[in-house]
C-alpha cells in the first residue's frame, strides 16, 4: 500500500497556515450568505426566539470543535471524521462516516451555486428590470469560477477565501450595529428566551429545536479546515486551532447579527420573515438601513455564496482524495495534479456533480431556494450524525489509546454533552413526536438522508465480504498517514 500511494504525486505538505485554514473553516460556514438565507428558514419555527435557536447551536457545535481540537492532535489527515471514526471506533464505522460526507459534503458547493443564481436573478430584476428565471444561468457562472479557485493549487484557493470571507463579516457586522442602533428602545434581551418562539409548544422548545435544525445548517464548515491537514504547517496544533476559534468567532457573529434582524424587523412578526424582501428580507434591511449602499450587503451575499463554494468543493474532493486513495472509492480520484498537487480527478467529478444537483434540483423542487431547503436539510440531518461520530471518538480515542492523557472533562463530559444536544433537532428533522414535520421540500430530507444510511450499511456488507482490506487501509492510511509523519508530535 506504501508504494501505491508514494507512486503518484501526493498533496503539497506545508503549503498553507494558520489564517488560510481558519479562513477555510470560516468561508466554508459563508458567515454572510447563513445570515442571508440559512438562518431565515429557522424563523417559521423559532420566531422572534430565533437569536436563542442560533446561540444554542453554537453550545452544540463548540462541544464539537473541542472534540476535534483534541481528535486532530493525534491524526491530522485529510480523511478527517472518516479518520476518527476508523482509528477510534472501527473501520466499519469509519466508512459509514465517509459515507455521509458522500452525501452531504459535496452538497455544499451546490447548495451556494443556488444562492448565487437566486441572489443574481432576484437583484437583476429588481435593479435592471430583467427576465425572472435566470438564476441556473448564474450557477453555472458560480461552477465555473468555484472550479478556476480549486484545480489550480490550495493555495489559490485558501488565500483569495481569506479575503473574500473578511469582506462579508465586516460588511454584515456594519449593517448590523446599524440595525442595533436604529432599533433604539425596541432592543430587548427577551429574544433569547423561548416565550417568543412561532411554535409554541413545549413553551417554545418546540420551536426552538425546529430552529436548531437550521442553525446548525449555518454552522456546518466550521471543521472544513480537518481535510486540509495534509498540506498545513504543524497540523497537529493548527487544525484544533482554526476550528474552535472559526467557529466560536462566526458563532458569535450569528447571534449578534440575528438578534440585529429580530430588533430591527420586529419580534412578534419574525414568523413572516423569510417572505419580506420578496425572499430576500436582508436587502429590505438594507436598504431601509442604508439607501443606495444596500449594494454592500448585495456584494457581501454574492462574495459569501462564491468562498462557500470554493471551500466547500476543496474539503470535499480532500475527502474523495482520501477515500479513493485506499480504495473505499475508486482509486482514480487519489490521482493528483502533477503540477497543482491538487486532487484533479476529484476536483472535476466535485464540478460536474454540483452543477448537475443545483439545476435539476432547483427546476425540480419550484425554484432555487426550495431546492436549497431540502439539500440544506439533508446536509443537517447528515452532519448531526457525522458530529456525534466525532464525538464518541473522541472519547474512545483517549481511553483506549492515550489513557495516560485522559481528562474527564475534555475526553467524557463534552463528548457526551456535544452528543446528547444533538438529539432535539435531530429528532425535529425526522418529525418525531412531540415535534411536528417540517413543511415541504424540508421534510422530505429525513427520508434521503436514512435511505442513503441504509444503502451505505449495504455497501459495507458488500465491503467486508468482498474487499475487506479497503477497510483495513482506511484504518492504517488515513490513522497513520506516511506523509504526515515528519509534520511533529502531538501537542501537549
Amino acid at each position: 500500500m506504501a508504494t501505491a500511494v508514494g507512486s503518484t504525486p501526493q498533496l503539497k505538505p506545508n503549503a498553507v497556515g494558520l489564517v488560510p485554514v481558519l479562513f477555510q473553516s470560516i468561508t466554508h460556514m459563508a458567515p454572510a450568505a447563513a445570515v442571508a438565507f440559512s438562518i431565515i428558514f429557522a424563523t417559521p419555527y423559532a420566531g422572534g426566539s430565533t437569536a436563542l435557536a442560533v446561540a444554542l447551536a453554537l453550545v452544540a457545535c463548540l462541544l464539537v470543535a473541542s472534540c476535534i481540537g483534541q481528535l486532530a492532535r493525534h491524526l491530522p489527515s485529510a480523511g478527517g471524521f472518516y479518520t476518527y471514526a476508523s482509528r477510534s471506533l472501527n473501520p466499519s464505522a469509519g466508512f459509514l462516516v465517509g459515507w455521509g460526507f458522500l452525501l452531504s459534503e459535496p452538497i455544499v458547493a451546490p447548495l451556494l451555486f443556488l444562492i448565487f443564481g437566486n441572489l443574481l436573478d432576484t437583484t437583476l430584476h429588481s435593479t435592471l428590470g430583467t427576465p425572472l428565471g435566470t438564476w441556473w444561468i448564474w450557477s453555472i457562472v458560480a461552477a465555473v469560477i468555484v472550479l478556476g479557485l480549486t484545480y489550480f493549487g490550495v493555495q489559490l484557493s485558501t488565500e483569495t477565501g481569506a479575503v473574500l470571507g473578511a469582506f462579508e463579516i465586516v460588511v454584515f457586522l456594519a449593517l448590523a450595529i446599524t440595525l442595533i442602533v436604529q432599533a433604539g428602545s425596541k432592543n430587548t434581551l427577551q429574544v433569547f428566551t423561548p416565550s417568543l418562539a412561532a411554535d409554541t409548544r413545549l413553551g417554545g422548545l418546540s420551536g426552538i429545536a425546529q430552529g436548531m435544525i437550521f442553525g446548525i445548517l449555518a454552522f456546518i464548515g466550521f471543521e472544513a479546515s480537518i481535510p486540509l491537514a495534509e498540506e498545513t504547517k504543524d497540523p497537529r496544533r493548527t487544525i484544533g486551532r482554526a476550528v474552535l476559534l472559526s467557529c466560536l468567532g462566526i458563532g458569535l457573529f450569528y447571534v449578534f447579527t440575528t438578534y440585529a434582524g429580530t430588533v430591527a424587523f420586529g419580534p412578534d412578526k419574525m414568523a413572516n420573515f423569510p417572505n419580506a424582501g420578496n425572499g430576500d428580507p436582508w436587502h429590505q434591511l438594507a436598504v431601509q438601513a442604508w439607501g443606495p449602499l444596500w449594494v454592500l450587503v448585495f456584494l457581501a451575499v454574492a462574495n459569501s455564496a462564491i468562498a462557500n463554494s470554493n471551500a466547500g468543493a476543496n474539503a470535499a474532493t480532500r475527502v474523495l482524495y482520501a477515500m479513493g486513495r485506499v480504495g473505499a472509492i475508486p482509486r482514480a480520484f487519489a490521482r493528483v495534479h502533477p503540477r497543482y498537487r491538487t486532487p484533479s480527478v476529484a476536483v472535476l467529478a466535485q464540478f460536474v456533480y454540483g452543477v448537475a444537483v443545483a439545476v435539476v434540483l432547483g427546476f425540480v423542487t419550484g425554484g432555487p431556494l426550495n431546492a436549497f431547503a431540502l439539500l440544506g436539510t439533508v446536509a443537517t440531518f447528515i452532519t448531526i450524525l457525522i458530529y456525534i461520530a466525532g464525538n464518541i471518538s473522541c472519547l474512545r480515542l483517549y481511553r483506549r489509546e492515550h489513557p495516560e492523557e485522559w481528562n474527564i472533562w475534555l475526553h467524557g463530559v463534552i463528548p457526551v454533552a456535544g452528543s446528547l444536544v444533538f438529539v432535539p433537532p435531530l429528532v425535529a428533522a425526522i418529525g418525531l413526536p412531540p415535534f411536528p414535520s417540517l413543511t415541504a421540500p424540508a421534510s422530505f430530507a429525513a427520508p434521503i438522508a436514512i435511505a442513503w444510511v441504509v444503502i451505505g450499511v449495504a455497501v459495507l456488507f458488500y465491503l467486508r465480504s468482498n474487499r475487506p482490506q479497503s477497510l483495513q487501509e482506511a484504518r492504517l492510511v488515513f490513522g497513520e498517514a506516511p506523509a504526515l509523519a515528519t509534520q511533529g508530535a502531538p501537542v501537549s
